[in-house]
């Protein structure tokens, strides 16, 4: 875990920077303690640190100013959506100020023939989702908060659907961002596709405000399926869960979710949920298309499950049960918390090839019980992504550090099996280390981009690189 240690341009603040910045916003620069506070943190066990002022702007002009005033004195600046990610994105290390986006919250075109619509950074998910309700289109992205869709920009996020759909890699057509230096520019239009010049949308998606501040995003929109239906399959053991998930990858069955959760978790569902589910590893599932597509699907998945040990294969087209279902494993996080009252959650993520999905979550979860540490288990295995929740009371130094350990072998293993440090989360400041470790001598282009578009080191500094200003 990392810590957060003085360096010569830690807590680099500048008087006239904040001067200049309330001489154009007045009193919509905020530095109370408790807004500071607020915005120097996520919803992940990294320490916090918060910025030293905080200013909410209503459009891209407004960014643009900010970013400017901040350029000028080599002022760090960090992008803030809602505080929902899980590696330390948002803490400002370096303080700084932080333009927090949620006000700039407007869906500004929803165009129906192209499937796409164009919306504000600060939008979130199920404000999108409200928004489109009588459209017959939805936006399928679901990391389970409500976070914004900038923000999930940023980092790239996926969630339960990506198997189907795609994560935001694939999801965002062009961008609008204000750059290190205040400037304005625009990836493209609304074209499905296109050859002309370097990909900067992509660039930009993942980038974690490193490079610059988003302000407009456009993505793509999905028919509402005819029908929908959930199912809920348990197994006496984790290998079986997991070579029924393979198989039914394999088999091109497409599924739109497929979800495993361990025993321990489904302990914790049924406590905190209400929920009366066999504790046992347990397959959500979800098919999305015609009504005879979405029948044939579930019964194809069903029959792999059965060659596969699996128990009754419950499943239900009734939207009530339907949502109080995925409601369930969306609050995985709050349920597992009720394990270890005095633990913190630490989520991590990993994600590999789905031939080499068995054996890495395999080694893992007997790594988690010669470890003895509270570790719930879920993930998005369709694609071969998975979680830890590891629950440790930082006032336990064993604790933490046996902790530590489970997720230094946890990554290693992953990356020895051609995967990823992060399948969703994003670096931060959290998977420094790792993301070296991944890449190798590729860190070395990375760092010369983030150097060209950013020579002051101010778009949210020491995130993904250690690198900050060298001024």
């Amino acid at each position: 875990m990392n810590q957060i240690t003085e360096s010569p341009h830690t807590r680099r603040t500048s008087e006239h920077a904040l001067e200049a910045l309330i001489c154009v916003f007045k009193d919509r620069v905020l530095t109370s303690a408790a807004v500071r506070d607020h915005h120097g943190h996520d919803e992940s066990f990294h320490p916090s640190c918060s910025p030293d002022a905080v200013i909410k702007p209503h459009s891209t002009q407004e960014v643009a100013d900010i970013v400017r005033i901040c350029d000028q004195h080599s002022m760090p600046v960090i992008p803030y959506g809602t505080g929902t990610a899980l590696e330390g994105g948002v803490v400002a290390l370096h303080g700084g100020i932080c333009i927090d986006l949620s006000e700039m919250n407007n869906i500004i075109q929803v165009n129906e023939g192209d499937m796409d619509v164009v919306i504000q950074p600060g939008v979130t998910r199920r404000q999108l989702a409200n928004h489109l309700k009588d459209s017959g289109l939805f936006f399928p992205i679901d990391p389970g908060a409500d976070a914004s869709l900038g923000g999930m920009a940023s980092t790239r996020a996926s969630g339960t659907n990506a198997v189907r759909y795609g994560t935001m890699k694939e999801n965002v057509i062009n961008l609008e961002a204000v750059m290190a230096d205040g400037s304005i520019i625009r990836t493209g239009g609304r074209s499905k596709k296109s050859a002309a010049g370097y990909d900067l949308a992509r660039l930009l998606v993942g980038s974690e405000g490193t490079l610059g501040v988003i302000t407009e995003l456009t993505i793509k929109l999905y028919p509402v399926p005819e029908a929908m239906s959930s199912a809920t399959c348990t197994f006496d053991n984790l290998e079986d869960t997991v070579n029924s998930v393979i198989q039914i990858i394999q088999c091109g069955i497409p599924v739109a979710r497929v979800e495993l959760i361990d025993a321990k978790t489904i302990e914790a569902i049924n406590a905190y949920s209400k929920m009366d589910y066999t504790v046992a590893p347990t397959l959500f599932f979800e098919f999305h298309g015609s009504e005879s597509y979405v029948q044939e699907q579930a019964e194809l998945a069903q029959e792999i499950t059965k060659d596969n040990n699996g128990g009754a294969f419950n499943w239900t087209r009734n939207t009530e049960e339907r949502n109080k279902m995925w409601r369930a494993r969306h609050d995985v996080a709050y349920a597992s918390k009720l394990l270890h009252p005095k633990g913190k959650i630490w989520s991590t993520d990993v994600c590999v090839p789905i031939s080499n999905l068995a054996e890495c979550l395999l080694q893992t979860q007997q790594d988690i019980d010669q470890t003895g540490i509270l570790a719930p288990m879920v993930g998005h295995v369709g694609d071969g992504n998975f979680h830890l929740l590891l629950l440790v009371d930082h006032d336990d130094p064993d604790e933490v550090k046996k902790a530590t350990d489970l997720h230094d072998r946890m990554v290693k293993r992953a990356l020895s099996l051609d995967g990823t440090c992060t399948g969703e989360h994003g670096i931060g400041y959290g998977k420094i280390d790792f993301l070296k470790k991944e890449h190798g001598p590729a860190i070395q282009p990375m760092l010369a981009i983030k150097k060209a578009l950013d020579p002051k080191g101010i778009m949210n500094p020491g995130k993904i690189f250690e690198w900050a200003n060298p001024s």
